[in-house]
């Protein structure tokens, strides 16, 4: 059966990630986000209770 050699498979594999690590990575993180995260707004907003009518 041949699935169950490993041989070709772990090259398959180390070169994979290897391509992923040395390659793909540092292209995929040197994108910037568009979307930048903005900090969060401290001031309190005052807000009123709801009226309800029922009560």
């Amino acid at each position: 059966m041949p699935q169950l050699n490993l041989d070709p498979w772990l090259l398959i594999l180390s070169f994979s990630w290897a391509a992923y690590i040395l390659i793909l990575q540092p292209k995929i993180l040197s994108h910037l986000s568009m979307n930048n995260p903005t900090s969060k707004n401290n001031k309190i907003s005052n807000t009123n209770p709801w009226t309800w009518p029922w009560t």
